[in-house]
């Protein structure tokens, strides 16, 4: 019984990988053969989606331009340019590559044709707007039905009541919300597409800017254009952040009114109609609680921030309502920065090396040199489908700098295979069996690998985070891989290498499948203690001398020094009878 579990482990772990292997391209048919974009396309495909380096894509440039005919700031711009890329990269489009040229222009090259809602999305003058909060709900769009089981909120009945029965006194009033509203809110999807304007005397529905929440809005009562400054700055007293604003003589008349009217709201516990909302681009990036009423125009934003979340909603309600509006200079189909050759010539070099590797796996390891490439073909096979399936449900292209790191994971996982090798070949010296060596080095060797594998994954994350757009690729790619290298390692390799010890050929220790005990130098039979070795210039004699040699090199330093250790004991003994 012992012999055979390991073996039937062996087969449960590849069929599921086999199983893991069909769900994954069942996933990625789903997108070629049932889903659908907007414009009737499949929604996936066989093939990894490409970069604007590779591919190509749409540059579109835009020329900003102030009220007052001014050039705009460096500042500015570079505050657009962050807009610009939330909105672009919010609708799924990846790689893109947004810049400033000429103190005036701002370049958005994008991979691929650019239809129509994206073009609008992108020339789109960012909006801030004051609005009051007259209703909150959970971000879920299900509830649990009368059999128990989650059920979605219905699409709105067009028949539903869209106007107030009772005409609102105030922006903050409840009977700004119809029975059509309601439903609307329910229904409300935080994680769809949607372009998040109204018309500023309707409410609004819209949620938190990180889906915690959504809201029902009253009309707009201002826009970002009041704001004449924001800044981040501590409290006297409690040392908290706070985001403190500054208005101009129109927003601190209104906002005094508005002010007063919350506060009301507040004595009187009406909550959540004593909030008011910030909106920026139809999310809401903040709405807090109104604590007195400000008549000097000066409110301040207090919460859990840090120096850095204080700042950065500083910095978006400073410049979320840019004085800037953009018009189309040019729109225009680019072509590959690199092209077409520079990736035939990655993948020339991605080919050369797999045959280094081949090729040293097979005059290291024998026949153990096609379990290393048949572990790389599968790895190759997994990450492929994965690539696709990304493309298709996070809009991940793959650039250059992707293609390098996948070449690169190639030596990675080539490394863990080395690693336990070495270590069943070191078990093997030791005197154990071949199925023994298996076990006992997968032990080993695992702890190494995970060890290892982990530091590769935390260099991954941290280059993602804080390289540039164009190393990215790089490091997602480079995490993807150890990841399924680790995956591979333990779910393909391990269990054929249980499989292929219970063999004649690797059992049996055949010269060829590079597990052979004798040329490994196994005569070592325990602590310090050799086989007896005939010495010879030639022949068996020669090659068991230098299997012994083999085997004293590998030995421990403990080891080693015990040796030693006897050898000096021996010595000394041998003195003594001589003296006597």
């Amino acid at each position: 019984m012992a012999s055979t579990s390991p073996t039937r482990h062996a087969w449960r772990v590849l069929l599921g990988l086999l199983i893991v292997t069909a769900v994954l391209f069942g996933i990625n048919s789903l997108g070629v053969y049932v889903f659908k974009t907007d414009a009737g396309k499949a929604a996936s495909a066989w093939a990894p989606e490409l970069a604007l380096d590779l591919q190509g894509g749409t540059q579109i440039i835009l020329e900003a331009a102030t009220p007052d005919g001014s050039a705009p700031s460096q500042e500015q711009l570079n505050q657009a340019v962050s807009i610009i890329r939330q909105r672009v990269d919010a609708s799924g489009v990846a790689e893109a590559d947004i810049t400033t040229e000429g103190g005036r222009n701002i370049v958005v090259q994008i991979p691929g044709p650019a239809d129509q809602q994206t073009r609008d999305r992108i020339q789109a003058s960012a909006k801030l707007e004051f609005r009051a909060v007259i209703q909150t709900a959970a971000p879920a769009t299900e509830f649990a039905g009368e059999d128990g089981k989650s059920t979605p909120y219905p699409t709105p009945d067009a028949s539903l009541q869209a106007t107030p029965t009772v005409k609102p006194t105030d922006d903050s009033d409840p009977n700004w919300v119809t029975p059509k509203l309601q439903a609307e809110l329910l229904a409300f999807d935080c994680n769809a597409e949607r372009d998040g304007n109204a018309p500023e005397d309707e409410p609004l529905i819209a949620c938190e800017s990180d889906g915690s929440a959504k809201y029902i809005l009253g009309p707009m009562e201002l826009d970002g254009t009041v704001i004449n400054d924001a800044t981040a700055g501590r409290e006297q007293q409690s040392g908290r952040w706070t985001v403190n604003l500054e208005m101009d003589a129109k927003g601190t008349k209104v906002f005094g009114e508005i002010s007063q009217r919350l506060n009301a709201n507040r004595l009187a516990n009406l909550s959540p109609r004593d909030q008011f909302a910030f909106v920026l681009d139809g999310k809401v990036i903040s709405a807090p609680v109104m604590q007195a009423a400000i008549l000097n125009g000066k409110p301040s934003i207090s919460g859990n921030f840090t120096q850095e979340s204080a700042k950065a909603l500083a910095d978006q309600l400073k410049y979320g309502a840019l004085p800037l509006s953009f018009t189309v200079q040019s729109s225009d189909t680019v072509s590959a920065t690199l092209g077409s050759q520079q990736l035939q010539y990655g993948l020339i070099a991605g080919l050369i090396g797999l045959a280094l590797v081949a090729l040293y796996s097979l005059i290291t390891y024998r026949a153990l040199g096609w379990v290393i490439m048949a572990s790389i073909a599968v790895m190759g096979v997994l990450t492929y489908i994965i690539i696709a399936i990304l493309a298709w449900r996070m809009g991940f292209r793959l650039s250059l700098a992707g293609v390098a790191g996948l070449i690169v994971s190639i030596g990675f996982t080539a490394d863990s295979f080395i690693v336990y090798f070495e270590r069943i070949r070191d078990e093997l010296r030791d005197g154990k069996s071949i199925t023994a060596s298996v076990e006992d080095g997968w032990g080993r060797a695992k702890r190494t690998i995970y060890i290892s594998k982990s530091i590769n994954v935390l260099a991954a994350v941290v280059l993602f985070i804080l390289a540039d757009a164009t190393v990215k690729g790089f490091a997602f790619t480079l995490g993807l891989t150890t990841l399924i290298d680790v995956f591979i390692f333990v779910i393909f390799t391990h269990p054929v290498m249980q499989l292929l010890a219970r063999t004649r050929f690797f059992g049996g220790g055949h010269k060829l499948s590079g597990l052979d005990p004798h040329s490994l130098g196994a005569v070592y039979r325990g602590r310090a203690q050799f086989r007896d070795v005939t010495v010879g210039s030639t022949g068996r004699a020669a090659r068991a001398k230098g299997a012994r040699g083999e085997a004293e090199k590998r030995q421990t330093i403990a080891e080693r020094k015990r040796a030693e250790s006897f050898a000096a004991y021996g010595s000394k003994d041998a003195g003594k009878d001589s003296d006597s």
